[in-house]
């Protein structure tokens, strides 16, 4: 045994636990645990800007390669509530990762003390477990159930707040018998799993929708067995794209009302039978239930029971890890292939091929001010196959979602549940620490980066290189498009006459120069041609300095994306459909 503080046992816990990254803030009520980091070694830390910055780049270190916890730490106070939104969109999208705050000491803590507030009680809604912990033996089981509950089950966030005089006291602690907790994850039964097998071999046209969960459960290579074994076409869910390349002839596309293809949901509503696995059944992903559901079987696998039904009952539910059942169904599959047993399902996929190379957006616009649409158009030809988009919400996104295309899991790496602006430049750096060697590359309108703004002199304090495309429009574009149904243009405008900046025309905000300002390279485009070589001059220039890169297009001031604000059936077509050769989004699939 030795003896040690107990923010030094807690940092030791760390360790065992495979964390050697953390990002947050220092501050006087968390300076032990900062002094146990710096004694300790072997965890490096990144001096976020703002401690809900800390929290995001936790999220999108987690999120680059499986088995990743990222940790964030901050003081007491305010350095929790402003991590709050961080936790919920971590717990929205089923992250772990580990919130570590200062408190003030146990003796004052019902004494208004300076910044001492009840951060386990404002937390406990967006974690999994929020403990502020009073007695100092108790850390290092605290910290081991940590790790515990945000492994097991449906992943999600731990927040462990340290009082200043816990933090201090002395323990006994042996570091060298530590072991962690072992992982639960509920699996599927052989006789489960063969029930979904012949409810889907009963089917005619049956699609699979493959979840976040199948990325969390590092399955994409089950998923695409399985497909490929059973013929039967694969809708990834915005979490959930990339588990399968989007170029396989078995991608069907993704559904929805905002972030899916024309071909996607033409497919979902010829279906007759959907496999669920790892999803959640979000509502941008099945807008009405009565037009989602109507004339289909479902079967719905996920690893948390309570998801079971909650959005609509299910014909037959499996609580189970995507992995474990994935195993499973792929196991049956050969049998039945090996039996002769399997239904031939090449009619009902060469449907899906023939529906996603018809039924295409067009991207190629050549007007000045830039469409959106033209700018994924030249980031598909600019950013390869390995490259991993980080992205948050906005007409950005939605627009980044129906034209872009990712080939590998935790090649898109975007806010689901909560969205909330600002995301995106702290979760591309996390990704970024994650994945030094990576090609990185972020995606926001201009609100959304000027919320956390600031992270970019991370980026450049820190040597953390990826390229932002930044596009603006100086608009909320996504509410003003939503205040349409209210006949109005309210509040939404980010336009103005910038004194410093006449040359940009009422654009508002000169963000090259204010982020060469935070130490970070720009770069601005007003013309469609201009795209591509800004992209490739911005990939050299990150490789080459080692920061951030930022590419400005300059958009048209008003352009409305195709969405529905009801179901699947009655999603608006804003611009003309890609009929002519050149219109259509680049590496589409053809029809085989």
């Amino acid at each position: 045994m030795a003896r040690m503080t107990a923010a030094r046992a807690a940092v030791e816990i760390l360790k065992r636990e495979g964390v050697d990254t953390a990002f947050g803030v220092p501050g006087a009520a968390i300076n032990p645990f900062y002094a146990a980091l710096r004694a300790a070694g072997g965890v490096r830390h990144t001096l976020a800007r703002h401690v809900e910055g800390a929290s995001h780049m936790a999220e999108g270190y987690t999120r680059a390669r499986a088995g990743n916890i990222g940790v964030c730490v901050g003081t007491s106070g305010p350095a929790g509530t402003d991590m709050i939104t961080g936790l919920y969109s971590a717990l929205g999208d089923s992250v772990p990762i580990l919130c570590v705050t200062g408190q003030a000491p146990t003796t004052v803590l019902h004494k208004e003390d300076f910044q001492a507030v009840d951060i386990a009680s404002i937390a406990a809604p967006v974690t999994k477990r929020a403990t502020t912990v009073r007695e100092a033996a108790q850390v290092p089981g605290v910290f081991q159930e940590a790790f515990h509950l945000m492994r097991s089950g449906r992943p999600g966030p731990v927040l462990v707040d340290l009082p200043l005089d816990v933090q201090l006291t002395e323990i006994e602690f042996d570091p060298e018998t530590y072991e962690p907790l072992p992982v639960y994850r509920p699996a599927a039964t052989r006789a489960q799993a063969a029930k979904a097998m012949a409810m889907l071999a009963a089917a005619e046209r049956p699609l699979i929708v493959a979840g976040g969960g199948v990325i969390n459960a590092d399955a994409a290579a089950l998923l695409t067995e399985f497909a490929e074994l059973t013929g039967v076409p694969v809708v990834p869910t915005l979490m959930g794209w990339g588990v399968l390349p989007d170029d396989h002839p078995l991608n069907a596309g993704m559904v929805g009302l905002q972030t899916s293809h024309r071909y996607g949901n033409a497919t979902f509503l010829e279906s007759d039978f959907v496999l669920g696995i790892g999803n959640r059944w979000a509502n941008r992903h099945t807008g009405a239930l009565e037009t989602y559901t109507a004339g289909r079987t479902f079967v719905h696998v996920d690893i948390e029971p309570t998801q079971l039904g909650k959005i609509f009952p299910p014909d037959y539910a499996i609580a189970s890890d995507a992995g474990a059942a994935l195993r499973l169904f792929v196991e049956l599959a050969r049998e039945a292939r090996e039996s002769g047993t399997l239904p031939d399902r090449t009619e009902w996929a060469d449907g899906a091929r023939r529906r996603k190379a018809t039924l295409q957006r067009r991207t190629h616009f050549d007007q000045v001010p830039i469409k959106p649409q033209r700018v994924y158009e030249e980031m598909n030809r600019a950013f390869g196959p390995e490259t991993r988009y980080v992205s948050t919400i906005g007409l950005s996104q939605i627009a980044g979602a129906q034209f872009l295309h990712v080939y590998r899991p935790r090649h898109w790496i975007n806010c689901g549940q909560a969205g909330p602006l600002g995301w995106t430049v702290p979760a591309a750096l996390g990704v970024a620490t994650a994945e030094p060697e990576a090609s990185v590359v972020a995606l926001s309108g201009d609100y959304d980066f000027q919320f956390m703004i600031e992270e970019l002199a991370v980026g450049a304090q820190f040597h953390i290189p990826y390229v932002h495309v930044l596009v603006n429009n100086s608009y909320l574009g996504l509410i003003r498009q939503a205040q349409r149904a209210f006949d109005m243009d309210y509040e939404v405008s980010l336009a103005f006459d910038n004194v410093n900046a006449p040359e940009l025309g009422g654009y508002g905000v000169d963000h090259v120069r204010v982020a060469e300002g935070l130490g970070c390279k720009a770069l601005r485009v007003t013309e469609p041609d201009g795209l591509l070589p800004a992209f490739e001059e911005a990939r050299k220039l990150a490789a080459e300095h080692r920061v951030p890169v930022v590419v400005e297009a300059v958009l048209e001031r008003v352009t409305n994306i195709a969405m529905s604000g009801g179901d699947l059936a009655g999603v608006r077509e804003f611009e003309e459909l890609a009929t002519e050769p050149g219109h259509a989004p680049t590496a589409v699939l053809p029809l085989a």
